[in-house]
Protein backbone atom coordinates (compact mmCIF):
# COMPACT_ATOMS: atom_id res chain seq x y z
CA UNK A 1 0.00 0.00 0.00
CA UNK A 2 1.41 3.40 -0.68
CA UNK A 3 1.66 5.70 1.70
CA UNK A 4 1.13 10.00 0.52
CA UNK A 5 3.78 11.81 1.60
CA UNK A 6 2.97 15.36 3.41
CA UNK A 7 3.32 18.18 1.05
CA UNK A 8 5.82 20.86 2.08
CA UNK A 9 6.34 24.27 0.44
CA UNK A 10 9.57 26.11 1.88
CA UNK A 11 9.72 29.66 1.70
CA UNK A 12 12.86 31.47 2.74
CA UNK A 13 15.66 34.35 1.05
CA UNK A 14 18.43 31.91 2.00
CA UNK A 15 19.17 29.57 -1.13
CA UNK A 16 21.60 27.27 1.03
CA UNK A 17 18.45 27.13 4.05
CA UNK A 18 15.58 26.31 1.29
CA UNK A 19 17.99 23.70 0.04
CA UNK A 20 19.05 22.07 3.32
CA UNK A 21 15.46 21.81 4.85
CA UNK A 22 14.53 20.00 1.34
CA UNK A 23 16.69 17.68 1.46
CA UNK A 24 16.72 16.98 5.34
CA UNK A 25 12.89 16.51 5.09
CA UNK A 26 13.29 14.47 2.24
CA UNK A 27 15.40 12.15 3.90
CA UNK A 28 12.62 11.71 6.65
CA UNK A 29 10.58 9.51 3.88
CA UNK A 30 7.23 10.72 4.73
CA UNK A 31 8.19 14.40 3.10
CA UNK A 32 7.73 15.67 -0.31
CA UNK A 33 9.19 19.31 -1.00
CA UNK A 34 7.15 20.53 -3.53
CA UNK A 35 8.58 23.75 -4.17
CA UNK A 36 11.01 26.33 -2.80
CA UNK A 37 9.95 30.49 -2.68
CA UNK A 38 12.82 33.56 -1.83
CA UNK A 39 10.01 35.32 -0.87
CA UNK A 40 6.22 35.83 0.88
CA UNK A 41 5.31 37.38 -2.54
CA UNK A 42 6.37 34.25 -4.78
CA UNK A 43 5.20 32.16 -2.00
CA UNK A 44 1.43 33.60 -1.99
CA UNK A 45 1.92 33.34 -5.76
CA UNK A 46 3.37 29.78 -5.60
CA UNK A 47 -0.27 28.74 -3.88
CA UNK A 48 -2.57 29.87 -6.14
CA UNK A 49 -0.79 27.52 -8.66
CA UNK A 50 -0.30 24.69 -6.15
CA UNK A 51 -1.19 23.83 -2.33
CA UNK A 52 0.63 22.10 -0.30
CA UNK A 53 0.22 20.56 3.19
CA UNK A 54 2.63 22.42 5.15
CA UNK A 55 4.15 25.73 4.31
CA UNK A 56 7.05 26.55 6.19
CA UNK A 57 8.09 29.92 6.02
CA UNK A 58 11.06 32.20 7.27
CA UNK A 59 10.02 35.04 9.27
CA UNK A 60 12.63 38.02 7.88
CA UNK A 61 12.38 38.14 3.82
CA UNK A 62 12.12 40.95 1.90
CA UNK A 63 9.69 42.58 0.62
CA UNK A 64 7.01 40.61 1.68
CA UNK A 65 7.97 38.66 5.12
CA UNK A 66 6.68 36.18 7.07
CA UNK A 67 4.44 37.89 9.01
CA UNK A 68 2.67 39.61 6.34
CA UNK A 69 2.72 36.36 4.46
CA UNK A 70 0.86 34.60 6.88
CA UNK A 71 -1.57 37.65 7.49
CA UNK A 72 -2.39 37.29 3.43
CA UNK A 73 -2.67 33.42 3.02
CA UNK A 74 -4.86 32.94 6.25
CA UNK A 75 -7.19 35.80 4.99
CA UNK A 76 -7.11 33.52 1.91
CA UNK A 77 -6.71 30.27 2.39
CA UNK A 78 -7.90 29.99 6.71
CA UNK A 79 -7.21 26.65 6.55
CA UNK A 80 -3.33 26.96 5.75
CA UNK A 81 -1.12 24.96 7.96
CA UNK A 82 1.64 27.44 8.37
CA UNK A 83 4.96 26.74 10.72
CA UNK A 84 7.41 30.02 10.98
CA UNK A 85 10.84 29.37 10.66
CA UNK A 86 13.34 31.85 12.46
CA UNK A 87 16.72 32.22 13.29
CA UNK A 88 15.08 34.61 16.09
CA UNK A 89 14.46 32.66 19.11
CA UNK A 90 12.24 35.14 21.31
CA UNK A 91 9.09 34.00 21.90
CA UNK A 92 7.36 37.71 21.00
CA UNK A 93 8.11 36.86 17.07
CA UNK A 94 6.09 32.69 17.87
CA UNK A 95 3.73 34.16 19.28
CA UNK A 96 2.97 37.13 16.68
CA UNK A 97 2.97 34.48 13.95
CA UNK A 98 0.62 32.45 16.10
CA UNK A 99 -2.18 35.10 16.52
CA UNK A 100 -1.69 35.90 12.68
CA UNK A 101 -3.17 32.13 12.47
CA UNK A 102 0.46 30.49 12.24
CA UNK A 103 -0.03 26.57 13.35
CA UNK A 104 3.94 26.65 14.33
CA UNK A 105 7.13 27.93 14.64
CA UNK A 106 10.56 26.52 14.90
CA UNK A 107 14.15 27.94 15.27
CA UNK A 108 16.77 27.30 12.60
CA UNK A 109 18.35 25.91 15.77
CA UNK A 110 15.83 23.42 16.13
CA UNK A 111 17.02 19.84 15.19
CA UNK A 112 15.41 18.02 12.27
CA UNK A 113 13.23 15.28 14.31
CA UNK A 114 12.32 18.25 16.24
CA UNK A 115 10.82 20.09 12.81
CA UNK A 116 9.65 16.78 11.53
CA UNK A 117 7.71 16.10 14.90
CA UNK A 118 6.39 20.13 14.27
CA UNK A 119 5.19 18.97 10.52
CA UNK A 120 3.92 15.88 12.19
CA UNK A 121 1.74 17.53 14.89
CA UNK A 122 0.51 20.66 13.21
CA UNK A 123 -0.64 18.14 10.13
CA UNK A 124 -2.71 16.57 12.87
CA UNK A 125 -4.39 20.22 13.35
CA UNK A 126 -2.49 20.92 16.61
CA UNK A 127 -0.04 23.85 17.34
CA UNK A 128 3.68 23.51 17.92
CA UNK A 129 5.94 25.86 19.29
CA UNK A 130 9.96 24.51 19.55
CA UNK A 131 11.43 23.18 23.01
CA UNK A 132 13.99 26.23 23.05
CA UNK A 133 10.97 28.58 22.54
CA UNK A 134 8.35 26.84 25.44
CA UNK A 135 11.42 26.91 27.56
CA UNK A 136 11.45 31.18 27.25
CA UNK A 137 7.77 31.34 27.19
CA UNK A 138 7.23 29.50 30.56
CA UNK A 139 10.20 32.12 32.67
CA UNK A 140 8.56 35.04 31.33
Amino acid sequence: MKTTKIRIIIADDHEMIRQTWKLLLTQEGQFEVIAECSNGQELIDQLHKTFPDIILVDINMSPVNGFEATKKIIKQWPHARIIGMSINDQPVYARNLLQLGAMGYVTKDSPRAEVAKAIMEVMNGQQYVCEDIKKKMQSD
